[in-house]
């Protein structure tokens, strides 16, 4: 660091102006080297500096009881901190350090000696951490751990008690005592760590004892409340194992549940199916509600036409193959038939978008949207699937006459469109956009008009509406968001009901699961059932294949997209037990059995196809589809490690195209 210093005391003197400051040219001064060693206190008789001061009755005392020094001058100056460690123009400068050569250098050789046992002792560490990081255990626990978002704060000495990644990250217990505290059952926590399966049986624990002083034995152990949490814990654990995998987790809760049923660890029949009816129209809720916050309307509006065609022609050529086949190999009448059909039609997002997520970060089927097309007809083909379902379902039960059942198609299809308009434009002016708490006032108001829809549209006897009314209501509200500034990667209330699927679907998945009886299942049923199935699921591939013209889609990219719809499971799992809920004490042995049959097929088309699904997504994706030459970069990214729907961009695709079947054009970049 260059330290102006004058040569002498008159020189000092005169090139000190007025302000105290020196007129010395900066490249005419001798310059110093800053050196961090100590030096002999100087007596400078009471003053921290007098070489500086002109006067010595202007000189300033260090303390009262000190006395002006009788000699002013550089001699009598105290030396700087700044030790010169080269020669000085200024011999005044210089102070002898002889007296203090002995402790300089037995300071250099203590740090020396200090230097060479931290080496020693780095060295070791580094082998150590060597061994274990190649140890089976820390690979295991560092697969298991997931990538924060950000940087966590820790305190100083939590990495040497709880060493990464065998142990869980501060973050990780912090969040937990959280949930612990406030009775929160956010099931996904587990992701975090398998450490944390053991901690995560105390969550909720407060909330237990106030739930078992109010309903009593009910919410006890042995109590049928009590065993469908641990029901729900146990599936969405079940589900974190299957999804080490690659699998889909809802198979390792649907088999949880199974477990449960049939072991005889749970017990949700009589009284309390009441209440499991109602957690299903609630995920039921969430499920709709997210498809329709997940379809892009600007997207929409450019390809309505194709979205449209391949959403409901191929979904009609599987509900009449599934009605057509249950009829005259299952001895189902014509009506359970085609109620079992417009379940089993009905596609699984849940399936289908992580699988199309890791496609398209590799690069595949962006040119063209694909992925983008496949989740967009998704949510269209579960609207239809839910709203056919209830139209059917309110002819078959209800007791009215025939006018009423007459007007189900219209007043279902008119009604529900017509609520979801308005509860849209309600959702867009209330609250208003700059309220510091739009987005938990959103939230909660479209939450709770879709739940009006649904179970007033049952209330009413117009059970088909329901269904229409929540996807449309989310999808205008999305809509006029959009417009005010939020993304379609990047929406608040989305978020919201993300949360609340990770709390329905293990509770969904696992109540379906526990509804199976191994030891009362006819196992030619099955067989026959199966057959249903893929017979529906292989017509739908070839239907969707021959429909897809004048889509800008060669022979592979339309059957890749016939076999991404192929897998089951939100849908049929909410669905399928409904019908054997609405026999009411008076139905008949066979009616039951009807009713027994379709929840069966149901359950077991999830377990058939949605793995398969998934292995063929992911097989065939990367010989079916084109590959860019710079993979997507997905931003925006955010909120969890589980991949959403709305991690999947709507046709609004700038990648390079490299389809050899397709010439560059203006009209095609564009």
């Amino acid at each position: 660091i260059p330290i102006n210093m004058p040569t002498s005391h008159s020189e000092e003197q005169s090139v000190i102006n007025a302000n105290g400051r020196t007129n010395i040219p900066i490249d005419n001064q001798p310059r110093r080297r800053v050196s961090i060693i100590s030096e002999a206190p100087v007596n400078n008789n009471g003053y921290d500096n007098p070489a500086y001061e002109q006067h010595a009755t202007n000189l300033r005392k260090i303390s009262q009881c000190s006395l002006p020094p009788l000699d002013i001058g550089p001699i009598g100056r105290r030396r700087s901190i700044l030790k010169d460690t080269l020669a000085h123009d200024n011999d005044a400068d210089r102070v002898s350090t002889h007296s203090y050569e002995n402790y300089r250098q037995s300071a250099l050789d203590a740090l020396s000696a200090k230097y060479n046992g931290l080496q020693a002792a780095l060295q070791g560490s580094q082998e150590s951490n060597n061994y274990v990081e190649q140890s089976w255990i820390y690979n295991f626990c560092l697969k298991c751990r997931g990538e924060e978002p950000n940087e966590a704060w820790e305190p100083p000495y939590w990495q040497k008690i709880f060493p990464y990644p065998l142990c869980p990250t501060f973050r990780a217990v912090a969040r937990l005592v959280s949930l612990i505290a406030i009775g929160k059952t956010h099931l996904q926590v587990l992701e975090a760590s398998h450490v944390e399966c053991a901690l995560f049986l105390f969550v909720g624990a407060l909330l237990w004892i106030v739930a078992f002083v109010i309903i009593g034995q009910t919410a006890a152990p042995g109590g049928q409340l009590f065993g469908l949490v641990v029901l729900t814990v146990a599936a969405n654990f079940g589900g974190y194992l299957m999804s080490l995998t690659t699998l889909p987790r809802l198979i390792g809760m649907l088999l949880v549940g199974l477990l449960f049923q049939n072991v005889g660890w749970v017990d949700l029949d009589g009284d309390f199916s009441k209440v499991t009816a109602h957690l299903r129209k609630f995920a039921l809720t969430v499920i709709l509600t997210r498809a329709g916050l997940e379809m892009d309307p600007k997207a929409f509006t450019k390809v309505y036409k194709t979205i449209l065609k391949l959403g409901i022609v191929p979904w009609f050529a599987e509900f009449g193959v599934i009605a057509t086949l249950s009829h005259y190999l299952l001895d189902l009448p014509w009506m359970w038939g085609c109620l079992m059909g417009a379940i089993i039609a009905a596609i699984a997002p849940a399936v289908v978008v992580p699988c199309l997520f890791r496609l398209r970060t590799k690069g595949y089927g962006i040119t063209k949207g694909i992925p983008t097309l496949v989740v967009a007809v998704s949510g269209v083909d579960d609207a239809i699937s839910v709203a056919v379902f209830g139209i059917i379902s309110t002819i078959m039960f209800s007791d009215k006459g025939q006018l009423f059942l007459i007007s189900q198609v219209p007043v279902c299809i008119i009604g529900g469109l017509g609520f979801g308009v308005v509860w849209g434009l309600l959702a867009r002016i209330f609250p208003e956009k700059g309220d510091a708490y739009v987005v938990p006032l959103r939230t909660l108001l479209l939450f709770v008009g879709n739940l009006v829809a649904i179970y007033g549209s049952d209330r009413l006897g117009y059970e088909g509406a329901g269904p229409l009314a929540v996807v449309f209501s989310s999808f205008i509200s999305n809509y006029f968001w959009c417009k005010d500034g939020w993304t379609i990667d990047d929406n608040p209330v989305a978020t919201g009901f993300e949360i609340c699927w990770m709390i329905f679907e293990p509770i969904l998945f696992g109540i379906t699961g526990a509804t199976i009886k191994l030891f009362e299942l006819d196992y030619s049923l099955i067989s026959t059932g199966v057959i249903c199935i893929f017979a529906g699921v292989v017509i739908r591939i070839f239907v969707t294949a021959g429909i897809a013209f004048g889509d800008r889609l060669n022979t592979k990219e339309k059957f890749f997209v016939g076999l991404a719809w192929m897998a089951k499971a939100t849908v049929q799992a909410a669905l399928g037990p409904v019908a054997l809920r609405h026999l009411g004490p008076q139905a008949s042995t066979e009616e039951r059995k009807w009713a027994t049959i379709v929840q069966t097929i149901c359950i077991f088309s999830i377990l058939f196809t949605a793995p398969l699904g998934a292995i063929l997504i992911s097989v065939t994706g990367t010989r079916l589809l084109t590959k860019t030459k710079q993979p997507q970069v997905l931003t925006g990214w955010r909120r969890s490690h589980r991949p959403s729907i709305r991690d999947i961009s709507i046709i609004d695709e700038e990648e390079e195209r490299e389809d050899p079947e397709l010439s560059k054009s203006k009209q095609s970049q564009d």
